[in-house]
């Protein structure tokens, strides 16, 4: 009897799960205007739906604004002409697509800290409606938003309207990433390739950088590492250390190449012990075969993963982010180019406060020391006007060019501008010396 039971409640579920299921014309015609939209990141964005929100203007439908980072597409409602009135954006990082929208004035960023990005949301403009691509329904009534968790799982508390695109590409991962198909409003048919992250071509001065980067990373030590092609060729060079930890934002494929091979394997952190942590993935289709049903990987809301105290609970706790610019005392720069909204804040304040703070931490600003072919310094005596500091001097702790290490912690004024001096460009050190003199930086 008990097995019929069982039999019955399963029968129940599936035919929930299935009769909620929509086409996608129904789905946009869910959309009211007003509404505010917030969409699901990465392999978790809903392609399908974004692909066609522009048909919005056909509806009638008007004044709605959407929540959208870095989109995978150029989807026809981000070039279209005539949308001024029917769709808005807001941003709290800015990928290529809403860059090179920001001209058009469609678009809006929304500073913060990664780890408070839900409660910058909510009081800039709570959504109402989610959007988000999930696996299919397991065998126990849940969906999974396998990718990211950087402000999806908060949707699902504070959105009336929940559609999903159902993925059957998509990997499974653990953390706390399962939802309940009975809480979701609608599902619609979404299979398609998951996106890539780019292939970011390295340089010999990236290859030198990362040698002096991966020199400062020892056994035992758990990392974060940026996207880019610098971070790729720092992981690269760790694939010969034993027992390091992962504690990151973004799990990459550098970082499922470090698994896979035995240098990663958690067993020396106290802080989620034998788990690599993350609060999103983006790579290539190796990491997603990877990560699909790994025990060892939990993927977390960035609220915690991002959470600077949290990060300071990893010892030996080792960040490593990039930067557009930074001065001689040692004010970063990583969002913004000639006073002009670039990127984000992202996780690299969480990162470089937690790791500042961590027992044996060092949080590490890897950067070429030129930009435009050899022509710029990127270390500088004062931030371009304009420039927005990411990370503050006070929490710099290591800055490596390939012209060396600059150690910044506790160090003065003085001492500080005389390791990036010595880590700059030779043919700008001169120059640096005179401006430091001119603003009685020594």
């Amino acid at each position: 009897m008990e097995t019929m039971n069982n039999y019955n409640r399963d029968e129940i579920r599936d035919r929930i799960y299935d009769s909620k299921f929509i086409s996608m014309d129904d789905a946009i015609g869910k959309i009211r205007s007003g509404d505010v939209i917030a969409v699901a990141a990465y392999g978790n964005e809903p392609v399908g739906f974004l692909r066609r929100l522009h048909e919005l203007r056909d509806r009638g439908v008007k004044d709605v604004t959407i929540w959208l980072a870095n989109p995978q597409e150029e989807y026809p409602f981000l070039s279209m002409e005539g949308l001024d009135d029917v769709i808005s954006i807001l941003s709290i990082f800015y990928g290529p697509g809403t860059r090179k929208l920001h001209p058009t004035g469609r678009v809006s960023f929304v500073p913060n800290n990664l780890h408070l990005c839900v409660r910058e949301m909510m009081e800039a403009k709570r959504p109402n409606v989610f959007v988000g691509a999930v696996t299919p329904m397991d065998r126990f009534g849940y969906v999974c938003m396998s990718m990211s968790q950087q402000f999806e799982l908060e949707m699902f508390d504070v959105c009336e309207t929940v559609i999903l695109e159902v993925n059957p590409r998509l990997p499974y991962t653990s953390g706390t990433n399962r939802i309940s198909a009975e809480k979701v409003n609608y599902f619609v048919d979404g299979e398609r390739a998951v996106s890539n992250s780019p292939v970011y071509p390295r340089t010999k001065v990236q290859e030198q950088i990362a040698d002096y980067a991966a020199g400062l990373i020892r056994d035992g030590d758990t990392i974060q590492l940026g996207i880019g092609g610098m971070p790729d060729a720092v992981a690269e060079r760790l694939m010969d250390r034993h027992d390091l930890g992962i504690y990151t934002e973004m799990l990459g494929s550098a970082m499922g190449k470090l698994m896979a091979c035995g240098a990663v394997n958690n067993s020396r952190k106290q802080f989620h012990r034998n788990r690599s942590v993350a609060a999103f993935c983006w790579g290539t289709q190796e990491l997603y075969d990877y990560i699909n049903d790994n025990p060892m990987i939990e993927l977390l809301p960035v609220r915690y993963v991002n959470d600077p105290f949290n990060i300071a609970q990893n010892e030996n706790m080792v960040s490593v982010n990039t930067a557009l610019e930074i001065d001689l005392t040692g004010q970063v720069c990583s969002e913004t180019l000639l006073g002009k909204q670039y990127s984000g804040t992202g996780g690299a304040w969480d990162f470089a406060y937690g790791a500042y703070h961590a027992k044996g931490g060092r949080g590490i600003i890897a950067l070429q020391s030129t930009a435009k072919s050899g022509t710029i310094s990127r270390i500088v005596p004062q931030l371009t006007a304009g420039s927005v500091v990411s990370i503050p001097r006070n929490i710099v702790d290591i800055v490596v060019t390939e012209y060396g290490v600059a150690h910044l912690r506790g160090k003065s004024v003085r001492q500080r501008v005389e390791e990036l001096i010595a880590v700059a460009h030779p043919d700008f050190r001169a120059d640096l010396r005179a401006q430091a003199n001119a603003l009685q930086l020594w």
